[in-house]
């Protein structure tokens, strides 16, 4: 009994000191390598995944819940959409505004993800110092047909590593994108107003993907 015990024991530690390793690792992860990392596990993964294949928008929603997600600054991201108006949000406000934004953003990321079929990502050179803690990571997304696609992501350095905070398609950063819209939206409506709109757009992107599904 105790030499079972003692291998229980041994085993909970060895994978708690395996966790710790893992996250330590991602933590210390350059921003480079890490956009590296995640572009070639969820290609891999949309390509081999027959579920993801089949479009089973459920199955690439859990694979950018795990895979994508973790890596992104809702906060920032949102409150940089959001503007100046970010500020007269009351922190109920503040936090329905990063979740309606948090499924908005799942929601786009999930239908580009569904369309992956033999697309690969090719990244130019990185250029950062040491010190920063703010850096952009630029790619282009190479198609079978047609012209290459830029794609960029824009991170900062936090505690627990790189995130993303924007990224830019096409030559249309995300955060501009939608800024002009949400400023529009509170000046007519208000903040609640804003978060109404994005509950609603969540609403028939999600009716959408059920019927695609």
């Amino acid at each position: 009994m105790k030499k079972l015990s003692r291998l229980i024991v041994s085993l909970c530690l060895s994978v708690g000191l395996a966790c710790a390793s893992n996250a330590f690792a991602q933590a210390n992860e350059a921003p480079d390598q890490l956009i590296k990392r995640l572009s070639t596990e969820i290609i891999d993964s949309a390509k081999t995944d027959k579920e993801i294949q089949a479009g089973n928008r459920q199955r690439i929603n859990d694979m950018v819940e795990v895979k994508v997600l973790p890596f992104i600054n809702f906060d920032r991201m949102t409150s940089l959409a959001v503007g100046k108006n970010w500020r007269a949000a009351t922190p109920e406000q503040q936090k329905q505004l990063v979740a309606e934004f948090r499924t908005l953003l799942v929601h786009t990321y999930s239908g580009a993800i569904s369309q992956i079929k033999d697309q690969k990502v090719e990244f130019k050179p990185f250029r950062a110092a040491p010190e920063d803690t703010e850096v952009e990571v630029k790619s282009l997304v190479v198609q079978a047909r047609g012209e290459p696609l830029q794609l960029s992501y824009r991170l900062e350095k936090t505690a627990t590593g790189w995130k993303i905070f924007d990224i830019n398609v096409l030559g249309a950063w995300l955060v501009e994108t939608y800024k002009g819209s949400f400023a529009a939206e509170v000046s007519k409506t208000g903040v609640d107003g804003l978060i109404k709109t994005l509950v609603e757009k969540n609403k028939k992107l999600a009716a959408l993907a059920a019927k695609k599904s």
